[in-house]
This record gives structure tokens, C-alpha cells and sequence, in this order.
């Protein structure tokens, strides 16, 4: 029986050049590589406008916009973070990387991948024109809250405009995930069995999972909603805001873990990477994520404990259960630095970062989970402290340590160590300093989507912190981006595995060709084929 699985198969057509090959090139890293790009450039834009409300609320007194003004940009922000960049940024890591670590030539069905892309950039593109109308863009936060979002609060067509840019690129999404599975169950190497696929790529199939399954409740809310706003009563009488609420939020909490997961599956490979070791508990970790997937759909309604409208006691519990899976994650991180040799690169620092400062946003998410305790905290900054921590000092943190870690296998080239490490030390100052404050303000009564507030309430001092860190995270976007221009201009080779990676895509290229593997991948015996290959023992996990 041979050891050596043979080269994927190539698809006989021949790829796009030119202005074509740039727009319609089917390659899923082409694909991924344009929606990290667009991803970026709104990260940008959504930035800029935090810093706008960072600045306004440095001080009591309207200083930089008026209230209309300033509520527009808060759900703007929200709207371009959740839908236009950790989402999509979070699958294009899995559109990129899954087929390589599955040992595949292509992804399935890649001008479906691509029609993903094109709803994405299209959405994106028409949420970002509605702040053009007369009446100006949505104003009912990224959540388009219900009664708030409907045409009596909010008349004209710039709330319409956002629905649809939202409605498109959710399409999107779930078009790159249902891709992702198939490639997932369909085109997986000989010898690639379910328990032989990488970490990550069990992260992908977690996240995707949820992705078709959660996000079609997203665009019956947004459906519903521009067919109540023109007329259709869909969600009718005063159980209209909590129907909307139902399906929004069957959506938006499997959707943080759309844009979590992925990145505990990088990280832990960081780890393990870093560490020379193999993942800790694998098969457990493969275990709690699609335990924490299932109970992701299961827990929605602690978002409606004020309400009045579910039952408080389930989703508390449901909610409180989440910490069992999770756990099992950070048992397998430290499992994996316990007795490894570490080295302490900029990829390992920022998947440590992630897993320190995520764990502030999942225990503050006990707390939340809590009737009695979330009454006090509801809509207030606590909760924004909580959500920043998740997808920002979470999230984001866990997308650089992605973006240092394949930035040589995607290029070719490597980042800086120094200008690496700088951005770490800047953006875990920056974060803290910027949302820890909220924890504090939010407890003492701040409520959230607030354009001012007065001297007597005591909170000028806290909300001075907060704007200074975020001045201090824009400094350390400012250090990665003269990373990436420095480090091209200096164009150091990488090779094809500068970090002694463990998974399939460290055995083609940098960057990998158009079919990925050249020659015949090495023999899969486990989820780690190359440490297999230097010899590495698996009871070494």
C-alpha cells in the first residue's frame, strides 16, 4: 500500500488573466485574497467613525457631530465591523486555507465561492451608499432594532438601502460556508479522515455549520422588516419587537462564534507551532466545537432577559453551559504550552493575546448570562466592554496572529519581527485602555448609544482613558501598516515553511500554485502529516 497520497486532481480549464483573471478568477485564494482586501479597506472606514464617537464622548457637550449625526455613525460602525469585516475576513480564512489543509486542488464549487464574493463586495458597497439619501443612513444600530428601525421612527429610503446592503452580503456568507462544507466532506485528500483534519479546519466546519444554519433567521428579520416598512404588517401589535428580536438574535449569537471560531483554530495551531508540539487533547477540541456550535442556537434569548418574553431560567442555563466547551479550549491551550519548547514570534504572541483578553469577554458573558445581574447592566457600556472584548480583544487579535502566521505562506515574503512585536505591545495597550474603562462606566449607569452626557454623572475621566486608547490602537494599526510596506519593499524570501508548520499547507510553495500541490502530498497519518514526517512522535500530544 503506498504512503504517498497522490497529487489532486486539476480541473482542465485554464485560469483567467489580465483585468479578467484580477475580477473573475476562481482560484479560492484569489477569492479570499480580494475579500481580505475589501475586508480592510471598510475595517478602515469603521475605524475612522470609532474613533468619531471616541472623540465626542472624550467630554461632556456635543464637540464633533450632532445627536442624528452621531447615531448614525455607531450603527454604521457596528454594521461595517459584524457584517463587513470579522465575518467576512473570519470565512475568507477558511476559503483560503481549508482546501490547502484538506489536500484539495480547488474549492467546491468556486464560481459559487465567487458569486459569495460579488454579493459581499455588492452588500457592503450599498450599506456604505446609504448614508447618501436626504434623511441620511439607518440610525437603529447594527442590530436595526425593532420598533426603532421601522418607517415611522426612521422615514425614507436610507434605512431601505442599509437592509438590502445587509441582505446581500449575509448571501454572501453563506454561500463561502456552504462551499466550505462541501470542500470539507467531498474533496479531502486520501487519508484526510474526519480525525486526521487540522484544528482549524475543524474550526471552519464548526463555523460553517453555523453560518447556514443561523444566518437565513438574519434575512427573514431584514425581510420582514423592509416588507413592515413598506406596508406588510409582519410584525404587528406589541409582540412585534420581541417576533423581530426572536429571529434577529437566533442569528446574532451563533454569529459571534462565526467570527470566534476560526480563531481559536489558528491560535491553538499557533501554539502548537511555536511550541513544537502537537495540539493537546485534539479530540477533544474537535469535540467542543461543535458542542459549542449546538448550543450556540440554543442560548439567543438571554439577549431578551428585560424583556419579559422568554423563559429566563432555560437560556440562562443553556447560556452558563457554554463555559463547558469553552473550557475544554483552554485546557487544550495550556495542555499544548505545558512542556514545549517556546518561541515567542510575533504569530505566538498575538494567539496568546487572544486567548488572555478573550477570556475577560467570555467570563463577563457569565456574568450577562445572569437575569438578575444582567437587569443592571442591560444596554448599558458594560456590555459593549463585553461585546469589545469578544470580537476585538478577541477576535482581532486572533486575526493578526492568522495574518502573521500565513502572511509568508500567502506572499512569499515575511513581516517584520520588530514592527510585529511594536503593533502587539501598542494594540494590547491601546485595547485595554480603551474598553476595560467601559466595564466601569457601564456599571455605574452609562447606557450605551449615547452622544453625551452630563459632568455630574462622573464619567469624564473613564471615557478620557477610553478615547486615548483608542488613539493608541489607531497607532498600532499606523505600525502594521509599515510593516506590510516595509516588508515588501524589502521582499525577504520565506520559503515554503519558515515556522516548521504541521499541516499540509506548509508543503506546497509560498504562495501555493494555482492547484495548490505541484507534486504528491506527503502521507497523512494524522492531523499533523509534517511533523509525522520529521519523526515527531504523536504521543507527543
Amino acid at each position: 500500500m503506498s504512503v504517498v497520497a497522490p497529487a489532486p486532481t486539476r480541473p482542465p480549464y485554464a485560469p483567467l488573466r489580465g483585468v479578467a483573471g484580477t475580477l473573475f478568477a476562481t482560484d479560492h485564494k484569489a477569492v479570499a485574497g480580494r475579500t481580505f482586501v475589501l475586508a480592510f479597506v471598510f475595517f478602515l472606514g469603521g475605524g475612522v467613525l470609532a474613533l468619531l464617537m471616541r472623540t465626542e464622548l472624550m467630554a461632556p457637550g456635543m464637540q464633533v457631530t450632532s445627536r442624528t449625526g452621531y447615531d448614525e455613525m455607531f450603527s454604521m460602525h457596528g454594521a461595517t465591523m459584524i457584517y463587513l469585516f470579522v465575518t467576512p475576513v473570519a470565512l475568507a480564512l477558511g476559503t483560503y486555507f481549508v482546501p490547502l489543509q484538506v489536500g484539495a486542488a480547488e474549492i467546491a464549487g468556486p464560481r459559487v465561492n465567487l458569486l459569495g464574493f460579488w454579493l459581499y463586495a455588492l452588500g457592503g458597497l450599498i450599506v456604505w451608499l446609504s448614508w447618501f439619501p436626504r434623511n441620511g443612513a439607518g440610525q437603529a444600530a447594527w442590530t436595526a432594532e425593532y420598533p426603532f428601525s421601522d418607517s415611522t421612527s426612521l422615514p425614507g429610503t436610507g434605512m431601505d438601502i442599509w437592509i438590502v446592503g445587509v441582505s446581500l452580503a449575509t448571501v454572501g456568507a453563506i454561500l463561502w460556508a456552504g462551499c466550505q462544507l462541501a470542500t470539507i466532506v467531498a474533496r479531502r485528500a486520501p487519508g484526510m479522515t474526519l480525525l486526521r483534519m487540522p484544528v482549524f479546519t475543524w474550526a471552519m466546519l464548526a463555523t460553517c455549520l453555523m453560518t447556514v444554519a443561523s444566518f437565513p433567521s438574519l434575512l427573514g428579520a431584514m425581510g420582514g422588516l423592509l416588507l413592515d416598512r413598506h406596508g406588510v404588517e409582519v410584525f404587528p401589535g406589541a409582540g412585534g419587537a420581541a417576533a423581530y428580536q426572536h429571529l434577529f438574535w437566533f442569528y446574532g449569537h451563533p454569529v459571534v462564534y462565526t467570527m470566534f471560531f476560526p480563531f481559536v483554530g489558528v491560535a491553538l495551531e499557533i501554539l502548537a507551532t511555536f511550541s513544537r508540539r502537537r495540539v493537546f487533547g485534539y479530540k477533544g477540541v474537535a469535540l467542543s466545537l461543535l458542542a459549542f456550535a449546538a448550543l450556540s442556537s440554543a442560548v439567543w434569548g438571554h439577549h431578551m432577559f428585560t424583556t419579559g418574553q422568554v423563559s429566563n431560567l432555560y437560556f440562562s442555563l443553556t447560556s452558563h453551559m457554554l463555559a463547558v466547551p469553552a473550557g475544554m479550549e483552554y485546557v487544550a491551550a495550556i495542555g499544548t504550552l505545558i512542556g514545549g519548547a517556546l518561541l515567542l514570534r510575533t504569530p505566538m504572541l498575538f494567539a496568546l493575546g487572544f486567548f488572555a483578553q478573550f477570556l475577560i469577554g467570555g467570563l463577563t458573558g457569565i456574568y450577562v448570562a445572569s437575569p438578575p445581574l444582567d437587569y443592571h447592566v442591560h444596554d448599558s457600556y458594560f456590555v459593549v466592554a463585553h461585546f469589545h472584548y469578544t470580537l476585538f480583544a478577541g477576535s482581532v487579535f486572533g486575526l493578526f496572529a492568522a495574518i502573521y502566521h500565513w502572511w509568508p505562506k500567502v506572499t512569499g515574503i515575511m513581516l517584520g519581527e520588530r514592527l510585529g512585536k511594536l503593533q502587539f505591545w501598542l494594540l494590547v495597550l491601546g485595547t485595554n485602555l480603551t474598553f476595560f474603562p467601559m466595564f466601569l462606566v457601564g456599571y455605574d449607569g452609562m447606557p450605551r448609544r449615547v452622544a453625551d452626557y452630563r459632568a455630574s454623572d462622573g464619567w469624564t475621566g473613564l471615557n478620557l482613558l477610553e478615547t486615548l486608547g483608542s488613539y493608541v490602537v489607531a497607532l498600532g494599526m499606523l505600525a502594521f501598516a509599515a510593516n506590510v510596506v516595509a516588508s515588501w519593499l524589502a521582499a525577504r524570501p520565506a520559503g515554503p515553511d519558515p515556522w516548521g508548520g504541521q499541516t499540509l499547507e506548509w508543503a506546497t510553495s509560498s504562495p501555493p500554485p494555482r492547484h495548490n500541490f505541484d507534486g504528491p502530498l506527503p502521507p497523512i497519518r494524522s492531523a499533523e502529516p509534517l511533523m509525522d514526517l520529521r519523526g515527531v512522535p504523536e504521543a507527543s500530544r
